[in-house]
């Protein structure tokens, strides 16, 4: 079972996700203060460290900075609801991705998983990811929805990865372009919105009628997780 650290003060959300994330293949240990975290983050058995902002002892910017001194594991931060400035300030101190709390728990599983993949600290079972019933196997590079096989092209396979990676971010046009068709973006090019009807058309809405995809206009596209409205990351925490 793959290691994680949690660093938060909440010992009741510590018990939660240590029970949710065994069933997930992760082995989680919480510490509840920012310098035993720190000590424990430093102590190099981790894949991944979940830092909550807020913590007796130091701050998590803090100990995110004591951390990155020292070490390159993947750290995703916590941040509280509405707090763009915490997300922001995170990034730039070398946090590899943030989920605001409240927040679902498959969802920051999703986003624990993505974090492995991009760093390159996921384990040799790290070839799939899923969000709702979409279920994507890098490895073989295959999709199905409730098992059911998915037939797309090689650059619908490569939008849908790279929307299922960022899965509650906005993907910008401009990195779609580079990242998926392998040139610099135009805005008289309508190649994406074509690429992106055809994926739309082939995976379907959520089976409760809601979008899989949803158009930022002017902005990009984010694939958002079953039963939200938007693409904010807000969601009570279950």
């Amino acid at each position: 079972m793959r290691p994680i650290l949690l660093i938060d003060d909440d010992v009741e959300l510590g018990e939660l996700l240590a029970a949710f994330f065994s069933g997930e293949g992760f082995e989680c240990k919480a510490v509840h203060d920012g310098p035993a975290g720190i000590s424990e983050a430093l102590s190099g058995v981790y894949s991944i460290v979940i830092l909550d902002v807020m913590l007796p002892g130091c701050s998590g910017f803090d100990a995110l900075r004591e951390i990155r001194a020292k070490s390159r594991v993947p750290v995703l931060m916590l941040t509280a609801r509405g707090e763009h400035v915490d997300r922001i300030v995170g990034l730039e101190m070398g946090a590899d991705d943030y989920v605001p709390k409240p927040f679902n728990t498959r969802e920051l599983a999703a986003r624990v998983r993505a974090v492995l993949r991009r760093t390159g600290t996921a384990g040799d079972d790290e070839g799939s990811e899923e969000i709702g019933d979409l279920s994507m196997n890098t490895m073989s590079r295959s999709v199905s929805i409730e098992g059911h096989p998915v037939e797309l092209t090689g650059t619908e396979f490569r939008l849908l990865e790279l929307l299922m990676l960022s899965a509650g971010h906005i993907v910008p046009l401009d990195r779609i372009s580079r990242e998926v068709l392998g040139r610099g973006y135009s805005a008289f090019d309508r190649s994406i919105g074509v690429h992106v009807s055809n994926l739309r058309r082939k995976i379907g809405p959520y089976s409760d009628g809601s979008e899989r995809i949803r158009n930022i206009r002017g902005e990009g596209y984010v694939l958002v997780f079953p039963g939200r409205s938007g693409c904010g990351q807000e969601r009570d925490t279950q």
